[in-house]
């Protein structure tokens, strides 16, 4: 429905003015950008220049030898399966409990937003506990597990698990935002002229929430990947089976394999600035071509 009253203009409006730009002076503005510049220097660009540095010390030979070692293959490719298993779980978590969150009242809201904020507020390590005072040789479904051969602990199952409690939050908190300003308005429509739930979201819901959605998502596999408290606790250090990335990055560091353990961190470097491009395209696709546009 055309909202008539923005199209009408008041018959005195005048143009409002442009705020008047900040006329501080040339040394503060130096300081100021100075400060900003030394700051990404050696908090950012350094580290990551070290990175690649010490990667590639010993030569592209050693360097690709310690990304294609066996045990270095199998933390990589677990890491990329938990990514694959935790975020999509975590989207439908996210775009299911956003849409509960915005679309209808019913009591006890405030206190499903709070557990869903509540990894951002415990340790992952202590995230990690949790789940070994679980499923662990003595937790509370211990023994049940054991007697069914069911193994959780240090084993793969139990990496994904706790990568999937640290990254829950990143999608709903995306979406419950932009759906609470979106409001029910398009959805009521729909439902009045007779479509059902699943169509409705489908073709209503769903295209107003794409970019945050997909921004979401970005946040939450990079957070995926590079997990490491939580997993640590659960994996058990096992070489070739339970050690992902970050995690094989601390055992080749802790052997002294300098060059190798920063060729691994260099892979998760890469991987992190591939997120960070991705982020950069739909911020720029959502603010239609606008670099510094917010991606609601």
């Amino acid at each position: 429905m055309v909202d008539l009253a923005a199209r009408i203009e008041p018959r005195h409006a005048r143009p409002q003015a442009s705020p008047l730009p900040l006329r501080e002076s040339r040394w503060l503005r130096a300081v100021l950008i100075g400060t900003a510049l030394l700051f990404l220097l050696l908090f950012l660009i350094l580290p990551l220049a070290a990175v690649f540095t010490e990667a590639l010390r010993e030569g592209v030979r050693v360097y690709f030898a310690a990304i294609t070692d066996p045990e270095a293959v199998a933390a990589i490719r677990l890491t990329l399966v938990t990514a694959a298993v935790a975020v999509p779980l975590n989207m439908l978590f996210g775009i299911a409990a956003a849409w509960a969150v915005t679309k209808f009242e019913f009591g006890g809201k405030n206190f499903l937003i709070t557990l869903i904020d509540l990894p951002f507020s415990v340790s992952p390590v202590i995230g990690g506990m949790v789940f070994v005072l679980l499923f662990g040789l003595q937790g509370v479904f211990g023994p049940w597990l054991m007697a069914h051969d069911i193994k959780i602990i240090f084993a793969v199952p139990g990496i994904i698990i706790a990568t999937l409690f640290v990254t829950l939050p990143f999608v709903a908190r995306e979406l419950i935002p932009l759906m609470q300003q979106q409001g029910t308005a398009q959805e009521e429509a729909a439902w009045i002229l007779g479509a059902n739930g699943w169509q409705t979201f489908r073709r209503v819901t769903l295209p107003n929430i794409k970019w945050g959605l997909l921004y979401g998502v970005l946040l939450c596999n990079g957070r995926a990947i590079g997990e490491f408290g939580a997993v640590s606790v659960v994996s058990g250090h096992i070489g070739g089976l339970t050690n992902t990335m970050p995690l094989y990055v601390e055992v080749l560091y802790n052997d002294y394999a300098f060059a190798a353990s920063f060729a691994v961190a260099s892979l998760l470097t890469l991987m992190a600035l591939a997120t960070l491009a991705l982020k950069t395209v739909l911020e720029w696709s959502a603010g239609g071509g606008r670099p510094d546009a917010p991606i609601h």
